[in-house]
């Protein structure tokens, strides 16, 4: 399936005939609203991706193109399998199941450790694609392959591949960095945001599965990260990591947006599990110290990314964290309604900055990357794209339904699903997230355009584009006086 850029033409006074909205105009307090301009945002973040249309024995096959790694597209799929979670609009469902099986991603140990991506993935990188298959089984997200485990044995081959790899070598535990030495920086660094991946994976796993081995990892990692730093004991600022020269000592200070929402989401989680307090008070501590850093702005309540944003310094991987880090600021409040407030004071805000930045680009709504400063700022990207979706689409998480544990999680087959018009004023967000399971369905073969898809799909996406065209129609009547 190709997505193509060009049909996207929003106008500028608003709200068209055909009921699509600008980013701009979103209304953040009517649910319709930010379906709509999430639906544009999910189709503008698509346009970048081209992985489906090469050969499925390719490396590229389910990736994001460079100059973005691996592990960014792990990242893409958990956001669109959110937006399918908030939405019910399943246009982007027959892609996101194609990457997420595909032999060259998933790896011959079923563990996302392909041979193909073997010179860039490190243990970060199994985090992404982990989380991204533990939230497939935790909505009950189709599995149609018989042939292959489910969502949730794929996520416990994740973990299990991270708990072989735990090091008490070196600063007496932790996982490193990368997973082969031939790599860059290769078995020398320990990060937060590989051993932060491996206690929400253990945290999410204990929920889903009712584990106790889980749980007791969980409490090991936290704990192991407190101890050697990573985790400020004062502050709760999460820092980036220690070499092993030095015993972890000499933490590098750096603090990055995605690696305190890990974090963050991690505790949350063991805070609804356990039910003990120690863990609501972590799970706060690191929202209260996240609003500190990450957030800014006259009223300090517009995300940015501080370590790079104010110097002009980000790079490619960078660009993408804010959004990671809004993905599970929302997750947080839905897990922990008493967080609730606190979160909607800084994000709300935010989501409106971003939609204010998405007026870019050829099509008029490409969003910017520093949402402070009130409009687009000619830095259009797919990362920006990507985390100007899941911060708005998180407007829509406490209208969705929790995620699922133990036993309604199902293995359900059926790869069937229902379209809808994300543009039309009636669209439900909400549906059935325990569909009855059948006889399983093997993938079709990918091909470009809507050939990849099911009937169902194919319909979905030519509904929205449908939709889109109409825009960018009356946008030239009106343009010509015409309208």
């Amino acid at each position: 399936m190709k997505f193509m850029k060009s049909v996207h033409a929003v106008a500028a006074a608003g709200p068209t005939l055909s009921g699509l909205i600008a980013p701009k105009d979103i209304n953040v307090d009517s649910q319709a609203s930010v379906r709509n301009v999430a639906a544009t945002l999910a189709y503008d973040t698509m346009s970048y991706y081209s992985g489906n249309t090469t050969d499925p024995k390719s490396r590229d096959f389910g990736s994001v193109k460079q100059p973005y790694y691996w592990w960014v597209s792990g990242a893409l799929w958990g956001a669109m399998l959110d937006y399918y979670h908030y939405t019910s609009d399943p246009s982007y469902n027959g892609v996101v199941l194609q990457a997420l099986l595909a032999p060259t991603n998933l790896g011959a140990g079923k563990n996302y450790e392909p041979a193909e991506h073997a010179d860039e993935e490190g243990n970060d990188d199994l985090f992404f694609w982990g989380s991204a298959a533990l939230s497939a089984a935790e909505r009950n997200f189709p599995q149609p392959d018989a042939n292959l485990p489910s969502w949730l044995d794929m996520s416990a081959n994740v973990f299990n591949q991270l708990v072989g790899r735990w090091d008490t070598k070196n600063c007496n535990g932790g996982v490193f960095w990368q997973i082969h030495a031939s790599n860059p920086n290769g078995l020398k660094y320990k990060n937060s945001v590989s051993n932060g991946g491996f206690f929400q994976l253990a945290a999410r796993m204990a929920r889903a599965t009712g584990n106790n081995t889980y749980l007791n990892w969980a409490e090991k990692l936290w704990d192991w990260n407190a101890e050697v730093g990573f985790i400020d004991s004062q502050t709760y600022r999460i820092y980036d990591g220690a070499g092993i020269d030095t015993g972890c000592k000499d933490v590098n200070k750096k603090s990055f947006s995605y690696t305190t929402g890990i974090f963050l989401y991690g505790a949350a989680i063991m805070a609804e599990q356990t039910g003990q307090d120690k863990w609501a008070k972590r799970t706060e501590k690191l929202l209260d110290e996240a609003g500190k850093y990450f957030f800014t702005g006259k009223d300090k309540n517009i995300m940015w990314e501080a370590e790079c944003e104010p110097k002009g310094t980000c790079n490619y991987d960078m660009i993408t964290f804010k959004g990671y880090l809004s993905r599970f600021m929302w997750q947080t409040a839905h897990i922990m309604p008493s967080l609730r407030k606190k979160v909607e004071d800084l994000l709300i805000p935010t989501s409106k900055a971003v939609a204010a930045t998405c007026t870019g680009g050829k099509n008029g709504h490409q969003c910017g990357m520093r949402w402070y400063v009130g409009s687009f700022d000619n830095t259009a990207s797919f990362g920006g794209q990507l985390c100007a979706l899941e911060t708005i689409q998180g407007l829509l998480v406490k209208d969705s339904a929790a995620p699922l544990k133990a036993k309604d999680i199902k293995w359900v087959k059926d790869a069937n699903f229902k379209p809808i018009n994300t543009y039309a004023n009636d669209a439900k967000s909400k549906r059935d997230v325990s569909p009855p399971a059948v006889q399983a369905r093997s993938p079709r073969p990918t091909e470009p355009d809507n050939k990849g898809l099911n009937t169902s799909e194919a319909t979905g996406m030519a509904s929205n584009r449908w939709a889109l065209l109409a825009v960018a129609v009356s946008s030239v009547l009106a343009a010509c006086g015409l309208a």
